[in-house]
């Protein structure tokens, strides 16, 4: 019941909704075609692409630390991250068509510690500040995920592991971009 509880949260696509309020082309048809937050940036301004970021995160946190107070074991806990990230990845609400699942994978990951969730961003940045690939960091970032749980927590190594080859997966026709060099680049400013 838990597990459907998270797919049915991960399923609430913020990206989409937020470009429907605000009638802004749907994410899922222009940039990327990726409903998230890189692509909301793309075709619309920071304030709206950090709305969606802060939600998708949230949509992860929500149903795994509720699940975390009923002391459940780790391989459920992870189960339900699991959950959460599929539906944000293949939401029921909208056609099965959604995100890379990054952002509500850190949602996930944040109530093991906020030591993992501070090496996870600074992963990220890092990579996206020298390489301006938000796939790149994306995929080194999860990547590193069990190493980092492994230092921190290795009671949790296993569903982030799981969670890591997820994403990693949903991420395939970016590594094949990478791959070729024509992967986009991330702009945080809007060209003109």
């Amino acid at each position: 019941m838990i597990m459907l509880a998270a797919y049915l949260v991960g399923s609430i696509s913020s990206a989409i909704l937020l470009c429907k309020l605000l009638k802004l082309p749907d994410p899922r048809t222009i940039g990327s075609n990726n409903p998230g937050a890189t692509n909301v940036l793309r075709i619309s301004n920071k304030f709206i692409a950090a709305l969606v970021l802060v939600f998708d995160i949230l949509k992860g946190t929500i149903p795994v630390w509720g699940a975390y107070f009923l002391n459940l074991e780790p391989l459920n806990l992870g189960l339900i991250a699991l959950a959460a990230c599929l539906g944000h990845m293949y939401p029921i609400f909208f056609n099965f068509q959604g995100g890379k699942g990054v952002a509500t994978a850190l949602g996930v990951l944040l109530p093991i510690g906020l030591d993992l969730g501070g090496l996870l961003i600074l992963t990220w940045v890092s990579v996206i500040y020298f390489t301006r690939y938000s796939s790149l960091a994306a995929i080194m970032t999860v990547s590193l995920a069990p190493f980092y749980i492994w230092l921190l927590k290795p009671l949790y190594m296993y569903p982030v592991m799981m969670l890591s080859v997820l994403i990693i997966f949903r991420h395939k026709d970016n590594i094949w971009r990478l791959i070729k060099g024509n992967e986009s680049k991330t702009s945080f400013t809007k060209s003109k």
